[in-house]
C-alpha cells in the first residue's frame, strides 16, 4: 500500500464532541467517521485493525472447536416471545415491523436465534459438544451513546454459543473459552484482567468479564494483590463486617430536626457514621417499592438489589407517594413500622450492628439504640450482601485489603445452563434415549471495543502506539523528500524487500514535508518507521525508529531486514 493511494483523512484538531482519548485519536487519525449518534463508518486504517482482531479471534475460536456461522441480524419476535424476553429486554431493543405488520428486532444478542436453530437439527448426545460462533453487527438503542466505539448503537461482536449434554461438559466448554479469551487478548498485546461479573440481561450462572486496564475505563474493578481474586464493582462479593458486641440498649425515638441525610444525623447526634443505617428507596417496572438498607458509610449496589429481588428487572428512584403509602417517610426511613408487603432488603453487615441510628418513619425523628437482630423482623426482610465495594474492603477469598482500578470490558463469558433450552424447548436424546435440555454457554467479544481499548491503553501526546499484532500496518517507509527521485527509488526498493519478507508495510510516498509525514506516522501509530534520507543512500544504511520507545537504530543495508523482524517480535 502507498500513502498516496490510501484513504486516511487525518484531522488537524480533535473533534469537539469526542471525550475519551480513543475516540479523539480514532477520529483524528482517520480510522472512523461518525454517521449519527452511536453509529460510525470504519475507514481503511480502522478496518484493517478490526480485521486483524477478527483474525486472531477466528484462529483461537477454531483451534478450540468453534465453527463459524452467520445468523440473521433481523430476528422474528416470536422467538423472543417464546423465551419470555420480548417484553422485558428493555428499551435498548430496536423493534420494527415489516409491510405485513409482523414484528422483528435488530439483534442485540442471539441466544434465541441460536437455540431455535439448534433445536430443529441437533437430536442426539453423539452430536455434542457443539460450539458455533459468528462475527456480526449487533444493535442496542443506547439512551446516551457516547465515547465513540465504547458505547454505540451499532457495534461488531463475536458471539459463540456452546451446547453440552451435562453441566460437567458445559464447564469444560466454559474453561476452553476462558483460556481462549486469555490468549486472544494476550495476542492483541493488551494488559487485561479476567474479573468475576454479573450476568445481567443474559441470565444464567457464573460469568467473567475480560477487562482491559485503562485509567479512563468505564468499569470499576476490585482486585487483590495477594491472591487471584478480581471482580467488577457490580459483582464483587463482600464479607459481612461484624461489629464489636455491645450490651443492647432500649430502642428510643429522638427528635432530629431537619436531619434528612446521614451526614446531618451523625453530626446532630454526635455518632460515628459506622453507627448509622442508611436507606435508599427504589421502585421496579411493576411499581413495587423496594427499600434497601446499608451502613451509613456504605453505598447500595443496584445490581445486587436486582439479583436479590425476584422478578425485578430495572430500578428507578421511588416516588415519595409510594414511600408514604408504605408508612415510610423520605429521609427518615427504617424497616421498623413499614407496612407489611413492602420489599425490604437489608445488607448483611447491618444485621451485625449494635445500638445504631436509623430512621423512625416520621419527619424529623430517628431511632437510636437500634440493634437490627432484635428490632427488624427477619421474616419480613431479605438479608444479603447489597453494598458496593470500595478500596480497603477485605478480599472475600484471602481477607487482605482490596484495591480498585478502572478498566474497559472487551469480552464476557457466561454459563447459561438450561435457561434458554428450557424456555425454547430445545432438547436432545441422551445415552438412555431420554429427552434432556441442552446445557449452554455464551461467549462474547466486542471487536470495536477491543480496538478502542487498545488505544486507551497505548497512546501518548503524539498519537496512537499500536501493539504490533493489531496495527493497521507494522512498518512505514518514509523518504524524507519524495520529490527526490533517488530517495523515492531507494524507498521503493526497501518497501518491496520488506513486503517480500511478509511484513505488513506501507510506503509514505507523499510529497509533503518530512515533518508532516513524521507527525502522521506518530498519530496513526505505526510500530516501526523506516526513514530514508540522503545519508541512507550515501552510506547504504537504514534508519529505524520504534514508535513505542522512541529509540532510533541505524543498520547496514545487508542486515536491516533481520533486525526489523527481530524488533517486531517484541512489539
Amino acid at each position: 500500500m502507498r500513502a498516496t493511494q490510501l484513504y486516511a483523512p487525518t484531522l488537524r484538531d480533535f473533534p469537539s464532541e469526542a471525550e475519551l482519548i480513543s475516540h479523539k485519536l480514532m477520529m483524528k487519525a482517520g480510522l472512523i467517521r461518525k454517521a449519527a449518534g452511536g453509529i460510525y463508518s470504519y475507514l481503511p486504517l480502522g478496518w484493517r485493525t478490526i480485521r486483524k482482531i477478527e483474525q486472531i479471534i477466528r484462529e483461537e475460536m477454531d483451534s478450540n472447536g468453534g465453527q463459524e456461522i452467520m445468523m440473521p441480524i433481523m430476528q422474528p419476535s416470536e422467538y423472543w416471545k417464546e423465551s419470555g424476553r420480548w417484553a422485558v429486554y428493555g428499551p435498548e431493543m430496536m423493534k420494527l415491523k415489516d409491510r405485513h405488520g409482523r414484528e422483528f428486532c435488530l439483534g442485540p444478542t442471539h441466544e434465541e436465534m441460536i437455540t431455535t436453530l439448534i433445536r430443529a437439527e441437533l437430536r442426539s448426545y453423539k452430536q455434542l459438544p457443539l460450539m458455533l460462533y459468528q462475527i456480526q453487527n449487533k444493535y442496542r438503542d443506547e439512551i446516551r451513546p457516547r465515547f465513540g466505539l465504547m458505547r454505540s448503537r451499532e457495534f461488531i461482536m463475536k458471539d459463540l454459543y456452546s451446547f453440552d449434554k451435562d453441566v460437567d461438559g458445559m464447564n469444560i466448554s466454559y474453561q476452553k473459552m476462558y483460556d481462549a479469551y486469555s490468549k486472544i487478548f494476550t495476542r492483541c498485546g493488551l494488559k487485561f484482567r479476567p474479573v468475576e461479573a454479573d450476568n445481567g440481561a443474559i441470565g444464567g450462572g457464573h460469568s467473567h468479564e475480560f477487562t482491559v486496564l485503562a485509567p479512563n475505563g468505564e468499569s470499576s474493578i476490585a482486585y487483590c494483590e495477594s491472591c487471584e481474586y478480581a471482580a467488577s464493582d457490580e459483582k464483587a462479593e463482600l464479607k459481612t463486617i461484624k461489629a464489636e458486641v455491645e450490651e443492647m440498649k432500649p430502642l428510643e425515638k429522638v427528635e432530629t430536626p431537619n436531619c434528612h441525610t446521614i451526614e446531618m444525623v451523625k453530626d446532630f447526634l454526635n455518632v460515628p457514621i459506622e453507627k448509622t443505617i442508611k436507606a435508599v428507596a427504589f421502585q421496579d417496572d411493576d411499581g413495587r417499592l423496594i427499600l434497601a438498607f446499608v451502613r451509613g458509610d456504605h453505598e447500595v449496589n443496584e445490581i445486587k438489589i436486582l439479583n436479590a429481588v425476584e422478578g425485578a428487572l430495572h430500578l428507578h428512584m421511588a416516588e415519595e407517594s409510594a414511600i408514604n403509602d408504605a408508612n415510610g417517610c423520605a429521609g427518615f426511613m427504617s424497616p421498623i413500622g413499614i407496612k407489611d408487603g413492602t420489599i425490604i432488603v437489608v445488607d448483611s453487615t447491618v444485621m451485625e450492628m449494635y445500638n445504631a441510628v436509623a430512621g423512625a418513619n416520621e419527619v424529623d425523628k430517628h431511632f437510636i439504640n437500634v440493634t437490627p437482630k432484635r428490632d427488624f423482623d427477619e421474616k419480613k426482610i431479605i438479608v444479603t450482601d447489597i453494598r458496593m465495594v470500595k478500596e480497603g474492603d477485605p478480599c472475600p477469598h484471602c481477607g487482605k485489603s482490596l484495591k480498585m482500578t478502572r478498566g474497559i470490558e472487551v469480552g464476557q463469558v457466561f454459563t447459561l445452563g438450561d435457561k434458554y433450552s428450557k424456555s425454547l424447548n430445545a432438547t436432545f436424546l441422551d445415552e438412555n434415549g431420554k429427552e434432556k435440555f441442552f446445557e449452554m454457554g455464551c461467549y462474547g467479544i466486542g471487536v470495536g471495543r477491543t480496538m478502542a481499548a487498545a488505544i486507551e491503553q497505548n497512546n501518548d501526546e503524539n498519537g496512537i502506539i499500536w501493539p504490533r499484532a493489531i496495527a493497521p500496518f507494522e512498518v512505514v517507509v518514509v523518504p524524507v523528500n519524495a520529490k527526490n527521485s533517488d530517495q523515492l527509488e531507494y524507498s521503493e526498493k526497501i518497501y518491496n524487500e520488506l513486503k517480500d519478507c511478509g511484513i505488513d508495510v506501507i510506503l509514505d510516498d507523499r510529497k509533503d514535508r518530512a515533518g508532516v509525514k513524521f507527525n502522521d506516522c506518530d498519530l496513526i501509530g505505526y510500530p516501526i518507521r523506516v526513514t530514508i534520507s540522503p545519508k541512507s543512500i550515501n552510506e547504504n544504511t537504514i534508519e529505524i525508529k520504534i514508535r513505542k520507545s522512541g529509540e532510533i537504530f541505524v543498520f547496514n543495508r545487508d542486515e536491516y531486514k533481520e533486525k526489523i523482524i527481530e524488533l517486531l517480535k517484541n512489539l
